[in-house]
């Protein structure tokens, strides 16, 4: 089994609702164990600004599924509780579930990059990972303690 870090989103319909049911349906695998779970947090969009805010979390599960195949287990659960992916980019969605990081594991292939390009970048995502594990690396970038730190700091 390896640890991996996925992160949850939505912003339409009953949010957190949907975010519990996502973690449900993922512990519900038998390839997936649900370790632990950020506290859920209002955040503001990113890149499509015309739409309602957002409420993240990041859990930390242990799996045996290859980085590949979790993906594909993650959009399965996407596409179970109604997301369609139409619109714009980063646009409203009932659900959104990211593979953030895999210890040990890095990959940059077609339809699948880890640790998640913009992860660095993104305090909706870091802060609850933070939560988990303030000292959890972001290999080639430092530590989410670090990196949420330097996104706070800046102008």
């Amino acid at each position: 089994m390896g640890r991996a870090y996925v992160g949850l989103g939505a912003n339409l319909g009953d949010r957190a609702a949907t975010l519990t049911r996502a973690l449900q349906l993922l512990g519900d695998r038998p390839e997936i164990e649900v370790v632990a779970v950020s506290a859920f947090r209002e955040t503001d969009p990113v890149g499509y600004l015309e739409q309602p805010r957002f409420l993240n979390a990041a859990a930390e599960i242990e799996t045996s599924l290859p980085p590949e195949v979790l993906l594909g287990t993650l959009l399965d659960v996407e596409r179970e509780l109604g997301r369609i992916r139409e619109g714009p980019r980063f646009g409203p969605r009932t659900v959104d579930l990211d593979l953030l990081l895999m210890e040990g594991v890095t990959v940059d292939e077609p339809g699948l990059t880890l640790p998640h390009p913009r992860l660095h970048e993104r305090a909706f995502a870091l802060a609850p990972l933070a939560e988990l594990d303030p000292s959890l690396v972001v290999p080639g970038r430092g530590s989410v303690r670090d990196l949420l730190e330097g996104l706070e700091s800046s102008p």
